[in-house]
This record gives structure tokens, C-alpha cells and sequence, in this order.
């Protein structure tokens, strides 16, 4: 069905394709109704559940999607440029059409959680992505600001979610499961400066805080899907843009009549801003993506994945007081690579697909003295590969059944680590230098199953059981229960309830740290319960209240340092603590973490504003060797977040963001003796930073020039120019504690060009 357009002849217009398929089978769903709101264009998806809308004026837009059978849907924040077609899927909800609880209007959020993310789930698409003040062309950054999400500094992006230490958290990009997604991440855990996946090939990103379903496990605390875009099929089209830290291209296109393509490559330009304002120590980085999907037949698709980066760090040792300031830094040097090749195929009442996946990682990490003289050496590589399928299946009338397994083969672990004694002394304060040259390999699998079922038209139940063997911690086997309910107490308003236990293995650094840690280390657990209940108004508005409580067993705790259980996020300097939990370790510690969240969210839809305000109060202890019970590293008792935005008309967009913590935890230093300036964990989380504020402001203003489109904005933050408090650091030229800070305003322009 053509199109039709009453756009002035001299106002630009551009073009959206993409797919409508049935939330459960992923089946193709011919016949929707695809309309622009606002505008005279329609058009109905075809046999295959493909559409396409020509003839749209330029800007950012909603599409509605209407077939009988199914919710309605109304997609917004939908970027439409001249040069470039915007590749979208709609996911459509089947309904039974005689209820008396269906809603005939269309929503902006959907009309049931999918079973595998209850409670607990926020889902951001590209555009809510792109457009986040101070995200700095980083995912992660971006969806810090859902509920129950904390970040550990304004410098790095590792998120902590309800308490739980960022190495508890699973990123899952194209159904492969990666240990890091960024530039020199940390070791051992998932953090880092900022994030390798370009930012503009995310379709859509869901983080679940907690109380996720059986098919996600080995993460204790939150899981993060990615999911990235299709290539345009209609023609080649592509971007240039340049942003605070980096250059970067995009090109995409069709290949052949059944295939599309999506490739990038960035390159940062840190080392050129470090010189110029005369830092002595240089970051540099390079990454690239390509994307390749091929739709065969209605009932296939094939899709290959592949990213690649390259993190280098230098230093300027050209002085004297250079090198001592180099001496306070770690250098992590990194090489990755992370790629998948899946195979999609509908069934008559189901789905199959199955993902070959393979992650590779060199970390070359070094820190030396004033003198030049190494204190920590570290070569190591990890490379693994993995095998899942995952079948879902509509097995009856409201009777939804998944069940999958993932294998994986960790082919390449290889450590060569090197660390001074001073730096890792034990709980008399003797020294301890570390001196270990091994490999080994590790396999592992889950396997899970659930089950979801309408018991009644307001009634949904599910129950799902995984299991996990560890074949390189001894063979262990652990297994996993996960129960929800969700009831539908009047239209818009439901009540939750989810629960289940959650097992991680250690990462696979903290097995070398010492001879014995591989018996020692089993793998852990956290107990968790989340309610809550969700109001929908007038479609595009959503609130919602969850209580949740965590029950941690089996925590790696640290024998150098008994107060403490590990929670490591990123190592700036070895000489204060030891790193990459490179030290001795057991299976003994424990936690809990509770607390209670409230989040509002309204999207863009007929007025031009949009926003969200979450707000969470929380508490975390955890209980080390020595029995006592101390604040958890990532204890934040208030978290708030808000996020306000303007869309006047199709040129301009103004947003601003404001992030409010009680300050995190930190160990003072010893200040005398012969353990000055190493962490005093006698007094161990005893102290707490001040309380962190700070603003983002972001400026949007689009341009259309000879068919092309031209996207600038200016990016301020902390526009306020607060110096939040960051843990002190150690002087060690003066032998006393020095306050420290984040830096101030700091403003950033960026340019997008699409052709």
C-alpha cells in the first residue's frame, strides 16, 4: 500500500521502514495499520510484516501501529532525516479482543512485561539513548539514569545497581554475553572510561535491575540487553560526526535484495586534548563495527556481528615531577574483539535461534615509580567462545514456554602478573609480592526453562528453574528458581511480585591471585524478592513503586584484608589497594542490600516535553573473614535522578539532567609509620565522600541543506561547575591525605552529518 503525503513541496521529508512481529513468536504480522502521527501518511505491512513510509516531513516522530488481535502501539522519538531511512521493528502484543480490560488506545509503553524481565525493567530506545545530557556518546552513561542505578565517579561509566558491585552486572550485545564492553575496562569486573559500541547502532537498550527470568544468569545483581540496528534496505546512506573525544563514520546500506549492512570506525582524539592542555599521561583508542543481516525467507534470519577495539595509553616522563605524577597511575592497554553469528527461525507457534559467540581480550596493564622501577606488571589474555539456543514456544491459548542453553569454552586464559610486595601486603602488614606465569582453561554451561501463564485476563504467572555447571571450579552445579506474578487490578495499574536465587561464577583473574584460590572460590549467590505496582496514564506517562530486598552467601571475601569482602570497579593506583583481586580469597563472605525506589517516566508523545524522575532510598552491609558486619563499597543510603526535556518543533531540542547521591563509602589512609599511605582497613568504609550533585544541559539544533542533514549540539556538564568530591588521595612527595574532586564544568560540541 503506497503512501500518501500532504507535505509542502519545499519542506524536506524523508523515510521510515522496518518490520511488525508478534511479541512472543516473533512472527511476521501482515495487515497493521502504520500511520505517522500527525501527518498523512499511512501505509499497511506487508506479507512478510515489512512497511514503508515515504513522503514524512523531517524530524523527530511518532508511529502508531494499530491490527485487530493486537495492543496498539505508539512508537515515538523516532529520528527522520533526508538522506538517511530510518530502520525500525514494532513489537506487537497479542490480545484476546472480547476482554473487557483491553485498551483500544495506543501505548507508548507495553501492554505486559515480557516474562523474562518482570519487574524491575526499563527499556530506552536509540533516540532516548543519543539525546542524554553528559552521556558522552556512551551507552552505559546514557541508562545510568534508570532507577536503582548509581555510578562510582563522573570519570568512568561502571554502573552499580541497588547496591551490588559493577562485576555483578551481565551485558548481553546481540545475544552474545560480554565480560566488558568498553575501553580500558577493568579487569575482572565491567567497567571502564567509556563504552566500544557506537552509540547511533542501538535500537533499543533494557536494563533489568533485578528479578529477571531464567534465560539470563551467572550475574547477580542486573542484566543490560543491547540490541543493535539493521542496516536501511532502501539505499546506501551514512554519517560523519564528531563529538567530545572522538571522529567517527557510519555507512549503511542494502546488499542485494534480502541483505543489509551497517559498518563504523572511530578514532579518538584524546591524546591531541591531552597534549594541547600539557597531561602527561595520553589515552588513545580505535574501535570499529560491522553488521551484516540477511533475510533469506520470512521464516529466517542471519545476522553477523563483529567489533573490534584498540586502547593504548602513554606517558610524558620528560620531568621530574611528571614522573612522579605517572607513578600514581595505572595504564591498562587493552585489545578486544567480540563477535556473533545467529540463526533466527520462526516456527509455526514459536521462534529458535542460536548464537555462535566469541569474546577475546589482551590487557598489557603497568605501573612504575618515580624511578621508572615497575610495581605492577600484568600481561594476560582471555578469549572464549560460546554456543546457545534458546526456543520459545506458544504452547496453548496464554501458555508461554522458553527453554535454552548456553555453553561456553574459555580456550584462552593465559596471566603473567608481577606486583610489588609493598603493594600487597597481608593482615600483619608483611609484604607479599605476587610472581605468577600460568594458564589453564574453563568450560561452563546453563541450561533453563520457564513458563508463563495467563491464568486469567488479570492474572499472569511465571515460574521458570535454571541450572549452571561450573566445570573448572570443580565441577560445581548450581541451580536456580525464579517465580513472578503479575495481577491487572484495573486498566493501567499492576501489581508485581518476583523473586528467585541468582549464582555467579568468580571472574576468572581472582582464580590466579593465589595458588589455592581456585579450591577456595565457589561460586556465589544473591537472594532476591522485588514488588512493586505500575500505573500507566493516558499512554504515555508511567509511575511505579518497587520495594526489593537482596540476600548475598557465598561472597568472595579477603583474607589480606578480613574486614572486607571484594568489590572492586577501576584501579587508578596500585599502590593504594590491591588490584584485580590479585590476592588471597574465600568463599565465606555475606550481604544484604535493601531498599525502595520511586520512578516516573513520561515520553514524548503529543506535548513537547519528556522527562523522568527516579528516586530510591537504600542500605548495603556486607560481612567479611572477621564476622563483622561494615557498609558496603557501593552503599548508597538516597539516589535521585531526573531528566527533563524541551522539543519545541523539529529543529530544536534542549535537555537537561540532574544527578543527586549521598556520597559512597571510603577507607582513610594510614597517615604514619611504615604502612603511610596504604588503606587503613582497620577502619574500613568508615568514612563516606559528600554528598555528589551535579547538572548536564545538552542543546539539539537540526539543519537541512541541499537534502542533507546536519545535527549539532553543545553538551554541558556539571554546568553548575561543582567540585564533587571524589575519595581522597594519597600525596606521597608531602605523606599526608589530600582532598580530591572531579572536575568542574566541562563543555563539549558535537557535529552529525548524514548523507
Amino acid at each position: 500500500m503506497p503512501a500518501s503525503s500532504n507535505a509542502p513541496t519545499n519542506q524536506a521529508v524523508g523515510t521510515a521502514t522496518g518490520r511488525i512481529v508478534e511479541a512472543v513468536t516473533e512472527a511476521p504480522v501482515a495487515g497493521a495499520t502504520v500511520r505517522v502521527v500527525g501527518q498523512d501518511v499511512a501505509v499497511q505491512s506487508d506479507a512478510a510484516g515489512r512497511f514503508t513510509l515515504r513522503g514524512i516531513r523531517v524530524g523527530i516522530v511518532t508511529i502508531e501501529v494499530r491490527r485487530l488481535g493486537f495492543a496498539a502501539v505508539r512508537r515515538g522519538d523516532i529520528a527522520v532525516s533526508p538522506a538517511k531511512p530510518a530502520e525500525l521493528t514494532i513489537v506487537l502484543q497479542p490480545i484476546d479482543v472480547q476482554l473487557d480490560v483491553v485498551t483500544v488506545r495506543p501505548e507508548a509503553f507495553p501492554a505486559r512485561m515480557p516474562a523474562a524481565t518482570p519487574v524491575s525493567t526499563q527499556r530506552y530506545d536509540a533516540e532516548e539513548v543519543r539525546r542524554q545530557p553528559g552521556a558522552q556518546e556512551d551507552v552505559l552513561r546514557a541508562i545510568s539514569i534508570a532507577p536503582g542505578v548509581g555510578v562510582t565517579s563522573a570519570a568512568r561509566n561502571d554502573i552499580v545497581v541497588r547496591g551490588g558491585a559493577p562485576f555483578e552486572n551481565l551485558f548481553v550485545v546481540d545475544n552474545i554475553e560480554v565480560p566488558n564492553i568498553n575501553h580500558f575496562g577493568s579487569q575482572g569486573s565491567t567497567g571502564g572510561p567509556i563504552s566500544l559500541i557506537n552509540i547511533r547502532f542501538i535500537e533499543s537498550a533494557t536494563i533489568s535491575a533485578g528479578g529477571f527470568g531464567a534465560r539470563l544468569g551467572d550475574r547477580t545483581s542486573s542484566a543490560t540487553t543491547l540490541t543493535l540496528r539493521e542496516g536501511n534496505r532502501e539505499r546506501v546512506a551514512g554519517e560523519l560526526n564528531v563529538a567530545a573525544t572522538q571522529v567517527g563514520a557510519v555507512l549503511e546500506g542494502p546488499l542485494g535484495k534480502h541483505a543489509s549492512f551497517l559498518a563504523n570506525v572511530r578514532q579518538s582524539y584524546l591524546d591531541l586534548l591531552f597534549k594541547a592542555i600539557g597531561l602527561s599521561f595520553i589515552p588513545r583508542y580505535t574501535d570499529a563495527t560491522a553488521k551484516v543481516t540477511w533475510r533469506p525467507s520470512s521464516t529466517d534470519a542471519v545476522s553477523v556481528l563483529a567489533i573490534g577495539a584498540r586502547g593504548t595509553i602513554t606517558f610524558d616522563n620528560s620531568t621530574d615531577s611528571a614522573r612522579v605524577n605517572n607513578s600514581e597511575v595505572l595504564a591498562p592497554a587493552q585489545d578486544q574483539y567480540f563477535s556473533g553469528l545467529t540463526w533466527k527461525h520462526l516456527m509455526a507457534r514459536g521462534v529458535v535461534a542460536t548464537t555462535l559467540g566469541r569474546t577475546w581480550t589482551r590487557y598489557v596493564t603497568a605501573q612504575r615509580d618515580s624511578l621508572l622501577v615497575p610495581i605492577l606488571a600484568s600481561r594476560s589474555t582471555e578469549g572464549e567462545n560460546s554456543l546457545r539456543t534458546d526456543v520459545t514456544v506458544l504452547a496453548a491459548r496464554g501458555l508461554e514456554i522458553e527453554a535454552g542453553t548456553i555453553f561456553k569454552y574459555a580456550s584462552t586464559l593465559r596471566y603473567d602478573a608481577t606486583l610489588a610486595g609493598f603493594t600487597r601486603r597481608d593482615a600483619d602488614g608483611t609484604p607479599q609480592p605476587l610472581n605468577v606465569d600460568t594458564n589453564f582453561t574453563a568450560l561452563r554451561n546453563g541450561t533453563y526453562a520457564q513458563a508463563s501463564w495467563q491464568v486469567a485476563p488479570r492474572v499472569r504467572l511465571s515460574g521458570g528453574l535454571r541450572g549452571d555447571w561450573y566445570g573448572f571450579l570443580d565441577n560445581a552445579v548450581r541451580v536456580a528458581p525464579r517465580l513472578s506474578a503479575s495481577v491487572l487490578l484495573r486498566e493501567g495499574t499492576t501489581v508485581s511480585l518476583s523473586g528467585g536465587r541468582y549464582w555467579q561464577a568468580p571472574s576468572y583473574i581472582w582464580l590466579v591471585g593465589d595458588p589455592l584460590n581456585a579450591q577456595r572460590l565457589r561460586p556465589f549467590r544473591a537472594d532476591q524478592l522485588v514488588a512493586g505496582v505500575t500505573q500507566l496514564v493516558g499512554g504515555d506517562l508511567k509511575v511505579q513503586f518497587e520495594v526489593y530486598g537482596k540476600r548475598y552467601g557465598d561472597y568472595p571475601a579477603r583474607r589480606f584484608r578480613p574486614q572486607a569482602v571484594l568489590s572492586p570497579s577501576g584501579f587508578d593506583d596500585a599502590t593504594t589497594d590491591i588490584p584485580f583481586g590479585l590476592e588471597p580469597l574465600e568463599s565465606t563472605g555475606t550481604g544484604r542490600t535493601y531498599g525502595a525506589e520511586l520512578f516516573l517516566q513520561k515520553k514524548l508523545g503529543a506535548s513537547p516535553f519528556y522527562g523522568q524522575l527516579s528516586a530510591s532510598v537504600n542500605r548495603t552491609r556486607f560481612t567479611g573473614i572477621n564476622g563483622a558486619s561494615t557498609r558496603g563499597a557501593f552503599d548508597t543510603p538516597v539516589l535521585a535522578n531526573g531528566v527533563m526535556g524541551w522539543r519545541p518543533n523539529a529543529r530544536w531540542e534542549v535537555a537537561l539532567r540532574v544527578r543527586g547521591s549521598s556520597g559512597l563509602p571510603f577507607t582513610p589512609f594510614v597517615d604514619e609509620g611504615t604502612l603511610a599511605g596504604t588503606l587503613d582497613f582497620a577502619r574500613y568504609n568508615t568514612e563516606r565522600i559528600s554528598t555528589f550533585l551535579a547538572a548536564d544541559v545538552r542543546v539539539d539544533r537540526r539543519f537541512v541543506v541541499a537534502g542533507r542533514q546536519f545535527i549539532a549540539f553543545l553538551d554541558l556538564q556539571n554546568v553548575t561547575n561543582r567540585a564533587n568530591a571524589v575519595a581522597p588521595r594519597w600525596n606521597p612527595r608531602l605523606r599526608r591525605t589530600e582532598p580530591n574532586a572531579s572536575v568542574g564544568l566541562l563543555p563539549s560540541i558535537g557535529l552529525n552529518f548524514e548523507f
